[in-house]
């Protein structure tokens, strides 16, 4: 196979690179503050213990197969009724990735004839989902509650009959900012509406032990949530949380489900554990929440936008001077990495640094000293 059999990849790879958006892979060097292990738990000797333990009375690996075949095991089941419990919804169905879980969630519950109104800012996986799915799907202004209900009422005018789904973060990823979920299950009731929550970044930071942002909602007919575990429970998978239907409907309907190799049923036993420790620990989002406060304090001087989240976004702009910066502070010894397009608008790309258990204090200030010597601003 010659190179020209690939002719347009390379001519894509060497346009992306003269616009300073080319990717490549790098390894997990200095102190970390680029990484979404906010608890600090995915090196923790709690869950290298949760392993051990789980090894010692048996739980495989790998799962053999599909849940509809032989791959489903107890641990999935347990999990799934523990964090039934702990999210105190219905129903909870598992997924191998958060990726996955959207993915399947937008392409199989919103069917022909209904509307999708989603953040413009709402994860790339949503927008798979939706791409693939057969529901009308509309994009509203960020973080804009009446543009939801505008988007609702043009579209009842104009004859639309289906059901309406409305679809946000949480918590934005890149921007660190927080959706009014008050005021999104107002406009859900009166619109008689399906509000999908993705809780991604909050799940294990916020809420009542950890259970996220939109825990006040949990349990409501109108709601369902996407818990990833490979953020702060410092694992691996989704779960997708709310009424029994949806989770049966997912088994039977949801192709990302029926046709993927069920997840590890070790990992389930390790997210079970994780679970249990944001009930247990309460000293381990104690610790992050003074993290958050002193890195607050350090970084918005240098011009970081204070977010009141673990997500603080430096905007400097150029993409190619970002990606700059970036290397800059990682030869200095610490990660915090670039973002630019497609992953945020053009003129916006920004150095995001998150707050961890995993950098102590110490290393915030000195991170802080680095950056003061640095051109952030244009």
């Amino acid at each position: 196979m010659t190179a020209s059999a690939f002719a347009s990849q390379v001519t894509d790879l060497a346009r992306l690179s003269g616009q300073s958006g080319r990717r490549t892979l790098s390894e997990q060097t200095g102190v970390d503050f680029s990484s979404n292990d906010y608890l600090g738990l995915a090196r923790s000797p709690l869950l290298a213990e949760a392993v051990r333990d789980a090894l010692a009375r048996g739980v495989p690996i790998g799962s053999g197969g599909s849940r509809l075949l032989r791959g489903n095991d107890p641990e999935h089941e347990a999990l799934e009724a523990e964090a039934a419990v702990f999210f105190g919804c219905e129903r909870v169905l598992s997924f191998s990735s958060g990726f996955s879980a959207n993915q399947t969630l937008f392409s199989t519950l919103p069917q022909r004839g209904d509307l999708v109104i989603y953040d413009e800012l709402i994860h790339a996986s949503a927008h798979e989902g939706l791409r693939i799915g057969r529901a009308t799907h509309v994009a509203v202004i960020h973080n804009r509650a009446d543009a939801f209900e505008d988007a609702i009422v043009t579209w009842r005018l104009s004859g639309g009959k289906g059901k309406v789904w409305i679809a946000v973060e949480s918590l934005y990823s890149m921007d660190g900012d927080i959706a009014p979920l008050d005021d999104l299950i107002a406009i859900a009731d009166r619109q008689d509406a399906v509000l999908l929550v993705d809780e991604a970044h909050a799940t294990g930071v916020f809420g009542p032990e950890g259970r996220g942002l939109a825990s006040h909602l949990d349990g409501r007919d109108n709601v369902i949530t996407l818990r990833t575990c490979g953020k702060a429970l410092g694992c691996e998978g989704a779960l997708i949380c709310g009424p029994a239907v949806v989770a049966d409907f997912l088994i039977n309907r949801g192709r990302g489900f029926i046709f993927s190799t069920a997840p590890s049923p070790l990992m389930a036993a390790v997210v079970r554990a994780s679970l249990r420790l944001l009930q247990s620990a309460p000293e381990l989002r104690k610790r992050l929440w003074r993290r958050i406060r002193i890195a607050e304090r350090i970084f918005e001087p240098l011009g970081a936008t204070v977010t009141g989240t673990q997500i603080l976004p430096i905007i400097v702009g150029d993409a190619a001077r970002t990606m700059y910066l970036a290397i800059k502070i990682k030869a200095a010894g610490f990660d915090v990495r670039g973002i630019r397009p497609p992953t945020v608008p053009a003129g916006t790309s920004r150095l995001r640094i998150t707050i961890t258990n995993n950098a102590s204090e110490a290393q915030m200030a000195a991170l802080g000293a680095l950056l003061a010597t640095l051109p952030l601003s244009a």
